[in-house]
């Protein structure tokens, strides 16, 4: 690759380039170049779990409660005495539990993947954990005792697809509507919010329900699960067919999509809810209920 590229795509849709850093460098130079990168590798290198939370604060959806933790070591070329002067330490240890209370959660403020992740009981388990982190950042999080739990396949900022998760056990539940409809709205909302502020046209957005409450659990997630023999049927048949639309669109529309437009609330079917102050394409409606079918496209 030449410094003087010449753009080869209008769209490109990265799912690897978080693994292979040299596809990350090119999408960088694709996206001056005028190709429409999904996502946006700026924001995409830039973005952190913990600033997510923030996020999401902002915007009043509800997160738990989350402290972020300094690492617990560095490398050899950090002099701490000096670079870290400003950093609080030795850390107030009874003043993070009891803001955050047990159990909690603690794992990588950048991480994914459900790496490092570990469930935490006690202050003890706590310094223990945190003395085996070396130089990550990580977070310590409320845990929402759950009722129900759920992942939503976000694309393009305008559609979202909820589906049934069980993060136990880490599949989905193929169970069609399974939220109430004031429930499922909120949830869908939320997932617009989020999707609109962070600017990601593909992500997948989770939620633990507590108590008739969605919060906001796991949002930064720029490779989301699209994997047939997880997804399954029929949520993979969506996923994919939502995903070359809306790579056409943005191909079609590709200098006017670099500016974003506002977000309103939508509206949904069985399984798919789009938003129609955004969308462009014709709204589908499904055959079968909640039998595995295809699409078809109808007035509504």
């Amino acid at each position: 690759m030449r410094e003087r590229y010449e753009r080869s795509y209008d769209v490109l849709i990265d799912r690897l380039s978080h693994e292979v850093p040299f596809y990350r460098f090119y999408l960088k130079t694709a996206a001056l170049r005028g190709t429409y990168c999904i996502n946006d590798p700026f924001w995409w290198a830039a973005d952190d779990k913990f600033f997510g939370y923030s996020l999401a604060a902002d915007l009043g959806v509800a997160v738990p409660r989350t402290v972020m933790l300094p690492s617990r070591d560095y490398i050899p070329a950090i002099d701490k005495q000096k670079s870290l002067r400003n950093l609080e330490y030795p850390l107030n240890w009874d003043a993070v539990a009891s803001y955050v209370g047990f159990p909690a959660i603690m794992k990588p403020a950048d991480g994914g993947g459900w790496k490092n992740v570990w469930r935490i009981d006690s202050l003890d388990q706590l310094l223990r954990t945190y003395n085996e982190t070396g130089t990550l950042v990580m977070v310590l999080q409320e845990f929402i005792d759950f009722d129900d739990y759920v992942r939503c396949v976000c694309i393009g900022r305008d559609t979202v697809l909820p589906i049934q998760y069980d993060p136990k056990n880490r599949r989905y539940v193929r169970s069609g509507k399974f939220m109430g409809s004031e429930l499922e709205r909120r949830v869908v909302e939320d997932a617009y919010k989020l999707n609109a502020a962070l600017g990601y046209d593909m992500n997948s957005v989770e939620f633990a329900i507590k108590d008739g409450v969605p919060y906001a659990i796991d949002f930064t997630n720029p490779a989301p699960d699209m994997y047939q023999w997880s997804l399954g049927d029929p949520y993979f048949d969506i996923v994919v067919d939502e995903m070359v639309r809306f790579a056409i669109q943005a191909g079609r529309e590709r200098p006017e999509r670099r500016a974003r437009p506002e977000r309103a609330a939508g509206h949904g079917h069985d399984y798919l809810w789009w938003n129609d102050s955004v969308r462009r394409a014709p709204p589908f409606e499904w055959v079968g209920g909640d039998e595995p079918g295809r699409r078809v496209t109808r007035p509504r």
